[in-house]
C-alpha cells in the first residue's frame, strides 16, 4: 500500500497544473468544492444534528445537540464568500439553538466550537451584509447567543482552584459525581473567547474566570518549569505528569500567545516564553518535541503526536520562523509518508503507534503552513497544501462527505465527520491559496462603524483565530470597552444629576414657610454647587467625548502588530 501510495505521489507531481497564481486560484476552486461537497450533504443528510455520518448519510449529536457543523461552518461561509448563505444560516440558528437543554456538554469543546463559532459570525454579520442593530459589535442576537452559552459553562468554573470541571450539565450545573481531572488544554482554552465576551458585553466575569485558570495552571508548574496533562481541579494535584507541547496541553500554550495579541498582554506573553524556554531544554531534541516526565525531564514518550503540528505555526505569531520551519519540515516528512498525519508517529522507529493509526482530517499542519506562508512566501508550504488536497480528496472524499480516515496504512475509513474539518482544515487550507482574502488585510483597508459615543475602526485585519479556527477582530474588543466606559460614565453623571435633583426638592420643602426661604434655598443650592466644583472643578464644564482612537501599546520590549509579535535581543 504504502509502495502505490508512493506512485501516486509521484503521479500528482507529474499532473498537478503549474505553479504561481494560476495554481493558486485552481487550488482556492478545489477547496471550495470541497467545502460544499461536504457542507450540502450535512445540510441534506445531518442537518439538525452536530455532525455528518458520511458512510450511512445521515447525522449524530456528538458534543451536545447544537446542530454543531452548521454554527463551525459559519464564518468560513463569509470566508469563502458566500454572504447570503451565511444570511440564511444566522436567521436558521437564532430559530433553532437552544442551551436551555438537559445535556451533558464539554465545557472545552463548547467553549472553542460553540461561543468561539458564535462570536466570530456576530463580528463579521455587518461585512456579511447581516441588518445590525444599534450599538453593534457590542450588542446584537449572535452576541447575546454566545453569552448566553457560555453562562452555561461558568458552574464549571467554581472550584477551590478556579480550574474547570471538563464536563457541566447545561440545565443543572456540574453534575454531584462529575470527576474533577481535566487536562491541562480543558483548563487553559479560555481566554480568547471569554475576554472577547467580557470586552463585548462589560461582563468581566468571563475574562476573570478565564485568567484565574490560566494563573492556577502557571502556579502549579513543576520546578523545571513544565505543566502535566492532567490535573485534580479540587486539589491542584497532577494526575498524569507527562509534558509535551500535544495532545491535553496544546492550546494552553497556543491561548497564552493569543491572549496576549488579542489582549497586548505583556504577562500571558511572558508566561509563555518561560515556558517556551523550558520545552525546548527538556523535550525538544532534533527539531522534534517529545513527551518528558514534568518533574524530572527525562523522556516518557519518544513520539510525535498530530495535534503538535500547530506548533510551527505558533512560533511564527512569536518571531521564531527558522525553527519553526525546521520542524515544520520534520512533520512534513511524516505526511509524504502516508498522505496524512497519524494520531501517534513513533521517531525512532519512524512508523505509526498501534491503535493510533488514523487521521481523523485534523487542520495543524495546514494551519502551521497557512501562517507560515503568510511570513515567508516559501514555496514549499504551498506544496503541503496541494498536498494536503490530493491526499483527502483521493482516499477520504465518499458520496455523502468527506470520512474519517481511520487506518492511514490501508486508508480504511470511519463513519464520522468532525465539525472542524468544515471550520478548520478547509478554511486554512483555502487561505493558504487566497492571499488576498479579507483575513489577510494589511491594514491598507477598514471599516468605520458609528458609535453612540464615537467612531470604531474595524475590519483593519490582524484577526486572531481561536483554536477552533474562528476569527476575531481585536479591534472589536477596544470599540466595546471605550464605549462601556463612557456609558458609565453618562450613567453616572444621570445618577448625580437625580441625586441633586431630589436633594433640592427636599430642601426647598424643609425651608418652605419660614422666613427668607428664598435666600436660604439660593444659599444651600450655591454651596452645594460650590462644594462640587472645589472637589472636581471640571464637573461644570462641558465634556467633550473623544472619538475612538488606536489603543497606544503596552509592551516595552514587544510590539503586536497585525497578528505578528515581534521580539528585540535585549
Amino acid at each position: 500500500m504504502l509502495r502505490s501510495w508512493y506512485l501516486l505521489c509521484c503521479f500528482w507531481a507529474l499532473h498537478l497544473p503549474g505553479g504561481g497564481e494560476a495554481d493558486s486560484a485552481h487550488y482556492r476552486e478545489r477547496v471550495k468544492a470541497m467545502f460544499y461537497h461536504a457542507y450540502n450533504n450535512y445540510l441534506e443528510n445531518a442537518f439538525p444534528y452536530d455532525e455528518l455520518r458520511p458512510l450511512t448519510c445521515d447525522g449524530q449529536d456528538t458534543w451536545g445537540s447544537f446542530s454543531l457543523t452548521l454554527i463551525d461552518a459559519l464564518d468560513t461561509l463569509l470566508i469563502l464568500g458566500n454572504v447570503s448563505e451565511f444570511q440564511r444560516v444566522v436567521n436558521v440558528l437564532q430559530k433553532s439553538v437552544d442551551f436551555d437543554i438537559d445535556v451533558n456538554a464539554s465545557v472545552f469543546e463548547t467553549n472553542i466550537r460553540v461561543v468561539g463559532g458564535l462570536l466570530s459570525a456576530h463580528l463579521l454579520s455587518k461585512k456579511a451584509g447581516v441588518e445590525v442593530e444599534v450599538g453593534w459589535p457590542c450588542s446584537g442576537p449572535l452576541l447575546r447567543m454566545a453569552e448566553e452559552a457560555a453562562r452555561k459553562l461558568l458552574p464549571a468554573f467554581q472550584t477551590p482552584t478556579g480550574m474547570p470541571y471538563g464536563t457541566v450539565n447545561l440545565l443543572h450545573g456540574v453534575n454531584p459525581g462529575e470527576t474533577p481531572v481535566t487536562c491541562t488544554a480543558g483548563i487553559g482554552t479560555f481566554i480568547v473567547e471569554f475576554a472577547t465576551l467580557s470586552h463585548l458585553t462589560g461582563d468581566q466575569v468571563f475574562e476573570d474566570v478565564a485568567r484565574k485558570a490560566l494563573k492556577a495552571l502557571w502556579k502549579n508548574r513543576s520546578d523545571i518549569g513544565l505543566v502535566g496533562n492532567h490535573i485534580d481541579v479540587v486539589t491542584a494535584k497532577w494526575v498524569a505528569q507527562d509534558a509535551g507541547i500535544g495532545a491535553g496541553v496544546d492550546s494552553y500554550f497556543e491561548y497564552l500567545v493569543k491572549g496576549a495579541i488579542l489582549l497586548h498582554d505583556e504577562e500571558l506573553m511572558s508566561m509563555f516564553l518561560d515556558y517556551n524556554k523550558a520545552i525546548s531544554n527538556y523535550t525538544k531534541f532534533d527539531d522534534w518535541y517529545l513527551w518528558v516526565q514534568m518533574y524530572k525531564g527525562t523522556v516518557s514518550m519518544p513520539v510525535f503526536q498530530s495535534l503538535e503540528a500547530y506548533w510551527p505555526g505558533l512560533q511564527s505569531l512569536t518571531g521564531d520562523i527558522s525553527n519553526a520551519m525546521r520542524t515544520f519540515l520534520n512533520y512534513y516528512t511524516v505526511w509524504k509518508q502516508f498522505g496524512g498525519l497519524p494520531e501517534f508517529y513513533n521517531i525512532p522507529q519512524g512508523y505509526t503507534v498501534e491503535k493510533r493509526e488514523g487521521y481523523p482530517l485534523r487542520p495543524e499542519l495546514i494551519e502551521s503552513a497557512m501562517y507560515l506562508y503568510h511570513a515567508t512566501r516559501d514555496p514549499t508550504l504551498l506544496e503541503l497544501g496541494r498536498d494536503a488536497v490530493e491526499s483527502i480528496e483521493k482516499i477520504s472524499k465518499v458520496e455523502c462527505g468527506f470520512a474519517t480516515i481511520k487506518d492511514l496504512r490501508d486508508h480504511r475509513l470511519d463513519n464520522r465527520m468532525e465539525s472542524f474539518f468544515l471550520a478548520e482544515t478547509v478554511k486554512y487550507l483555502y487561505l493558504l491559496f487566497d492571499p488576498d482574502n479579507f483575513i489577510h488585510n494589511d491594514g491598507s483597508a477598514f471599516d468605520v462603524v458609528p458609535m453612540p459615543y464615537g467612531e470604531c475602526i474595524l475590519g483593519a485585519g490582524g484577526y486572531v483565530f481561536n483554536t477552533e479556527a474562528h476569527p476575531i477582530d481585536p479591534a472589536a474588543l477596544h470599540c466595546c470597552k471605550k464605549q462601556k466606559e463612557e456609558q458609565s460614565e453618562v450613567e453616572e453623571l444621570m445618577r448625580e444629576f437625580l441625586f441633586l435633583k431630589r436633594s433640592k426638592k427636599s430642601t426647598f420643602k424643609r425651608t418652605a414657610g419660614r422666613s427668607g426661604k428664598e435666600s436660604q434655598t439660593a444659599s444651600a443650592d450655591a454651596s452645594l454647587e460650590s462644594s462640587r466644583g472645589e472637589t472636581n472643578p471640571q464637573k461644570n464644564t462641558k465634556r467633550r467625548i473623544p472619538l475612538l482612537s488606536c489603543l497606544s501599546q503596552p509592551f516595552n520590549s514587544k510590539l503586536a502588530v497585525l497578528g505578528q509579535v515581534f521580539l528585540d535581543n535585549t
